[in-house]
């Protein structure tokens, strides 16, 4: 990146010794031959950047990689008495530097081309990689305010990309309230009917060969982008770790959206706060997992109140946006009667997660119990344990119980009488 940063520095001197009509080597920034190591192309995942991109790329990325470049634009006009209005930028709350804005970028690259300025503009469009591949955009000035006095703010992304040389995985905080999950379990620790089984290959069919269907078959014409499913079923019987393994299979995370941090009584809020994790899943290859979806996709009411008006609108704009994001989004619920018949309308798939069946439930404790539990006759452990109707999750709780228990008795193998009460334990809570 050092060959990157010390071509910016030549383009930005030479820029302003241009502006200042001083003695400089070159007539104009284009003749400042860019580096040919095809780094910043790599990261951006771009096969060739024109030099105005490279430009207004490295503008953005010299705050955070080496801000006292742009000391120089804080010069103060002596003629006003404050600095030049063309170099733009602003100055931060902590940051003591110079932080530019798309009125920077401007200067620098109109410095010697003045009807070059359009062009500038037409970076921050959104259909530029800048915004398509979520590189840089520039921040929405206050109303009434130019175009191009918006802050030049790279993305959290690209900036990982950058300044860690790994991807951005974001944090849960109140400004992006989802959570990435995963699970060290495979498909094989997964226990599934068949049908549902199939029903969940459709949805790895989908994410591994959407492209053949929506261009090769050109069905882009008649199809929208993404995969919206529905699972649905009592607690405990695999929907988040399928969703997890779904993530695993195909390398794409997945986040769960925390409704609790979505849901807001004031008007508006729950919409701009799903907004957030909607626009910054845009344009990742992410996977949107919503648990216990019916707190926020349920049914619909009778505009008999301004609340119920104002609950309905939510859910109109859910739909939208969940129509409109063209990736994958998993809702879990355990009643699909919960779910809003429009929503329902707009899943692709409706997957049904059934309690395990009595077969089902012994190869689950087969799977889950140590193997140096049991005793060399393990059979009649598993048929007691099986017998009890609960799923995976509940199943879960009691090993760990009996785990407990063992460590309190300083058992080294699993008794008969643990393993009743752990269940017997369990079934009260059911």
């Amino acid at each position: 990146m050092i060959n990157n940063i010390n071509w910016f520095q030549t383009v930005l001197d030479t820029a302003i010794q241009l502006y200042f009509k001083q003695e400089c080597k070159v007539d104009s920034i284009y003749k400042i031959q860019p580096p040919q190591n095809g780094e910043l192309e790599a990261m951006a995942g771009i096969k060739e950047i024109s030099f105005d991109e490279r430009v207004v790329l490295m503008l953005a990325l010299m705050p955070h990689l080496y801000p006292q470049a742009l000391d120089i634009l804080f010069s103060p006009n002596t003629q006003t008495d404050r600095h030049y209005t063309e170099f733009g930028g602003w100055k931060g709350i902590s940051h003591a530097g110079f932080l530019p804005t798309g009125e920077t970028a401007a200067f620098i690259l109109t410095s010697s081309k003045i009807e070059n300025r359009k062009n500038i503009v037409k970076l921050f469009d959104n259909n530029h990689w800048f915004y398509t591949h979520n590189i840089l955009h520039l921040n929405s000035p206050s109303s009434g305010e130019p175009f191009l006095s918006g802050q030049l703010q790279i993305s959290e992304e690209f900036l990982s990309k950058v300044i860690h040389d790994k991807e951005y995985k974001p944090d849960y905080n109140t400004e992006f309230p989802a959570k990435r999950i995963t699970t060290p379990l495979n498909w094989d620790d997964l226990v599934l009917d068949y049908q549902v089984s199939a029903d969940i290959e459709e949805v790895n069919t989908w994410i591994t060969e959407n492209k053949v269907i929506m261009e090769s078959w050109g069905l882009n014409r008649f199809l929208k982008a993404g995969y919206r499913t529905l699972f649905y079923g009592p607690p405990g019987t695999g929907k988040t770790l399928t969703a997890s393994l779904i993530g695993k299979k195909n390398q794409m995370d997945v986040y769960r959206v925390d409704l609790s941090m979505i849901v807001s009584k004031y008007i508006g809020e729950t919409e701009k706060n799903l907004a957030k994790v909607f626009d910054m899943a845009e344009h990742r290859d992410w996977i949107l997992f919503f648990d216990e979806a019916d707190a926020l996709f349920g049914k619909r009411t009778s505009n008999n109140s301004s609340n119920d008006r104002h609950a309905n609108q939510e859910i109109a704009y859910l739909l939208q946006r969940i129509e409109d994001f063209p990736g994958t989004v998993i809702l879990a619920t355990n009643l699909q009667s919960n779910i809003d018949e429009a929503f329902s309308r707009r899943f692709q798939s409706i997957i049904y997660f059934p309690m395990p069946s009595k077969e089902q439930r012994a190869e689950l404790w087969q799977k889950m119990l140590p193997v140096n539990w049991l005793d060399n006759n393990p059979n009649e452990l598993i048929s007691i344990a099986s017998e009890s109707k609960l799923s995976g999750g509940s199943i879960c709780n009691v090993i760990r119980r009996c785990a407990l228990q063992m460590l309190l008795r300083d058992n080294k193998k699993l008794s008969k009488a643990i393993l009743k009460e752990a269940l017997q334990k369990e079934l009260l809570k059911v």
